[in-house]
């Protein structure tokens, strides 16, 4: 879905949908130009027209990677994982390898 704006388009607060598709003129670009590449590394598409009709797309050429050091959904307390790196017992691995009973994937209960 392509949002067509005639004149000058507010970027000053810009929200930054993945996905999103926005038209500007070609003055606009040029004026915003640094703040339409931080939206199109956000996931947006920025079409650029000449007198209304489209000319060029400005998009990323690469995902975003994810800052890693900052916490996936803020505000939820971390979560120790060593227990999910820990070996298993001979008893959780042959549960996991044979199935166990009321297992609904087992083929132990299926006979």
């Amino acid at each position: 879905m392509h949002h067509h704006f005639t004149g000058l388009v507010n970027l000053t607060k810009p929200t930054y949908n993945r996905g999103m598709v926005i038209t500007v003129n070609v003055q606009e670009a040029k004026t915003r130009l640094s703040e339409l590449l931080h939206r199109a590394e956000s996931g947006e598409t920025i079409v650029i027209a000449r007198a209304g009709v489209p000319v060029a797309e400005l998009r990323a050429t690469a995902p975003r990677k994810r800052n890693l050091d900052r916490p996936l959904l803020p505000g939820l307390p971390p979560i120790d994982d060593t227990w999910l790196m820990a070996p298993l017992s001979e008893e959780e691995l042959a549960d996991w390898e044979q199935g166990h009973p009321g297992d609904p994937l087992s083929e132990r209960d299926a006979e």
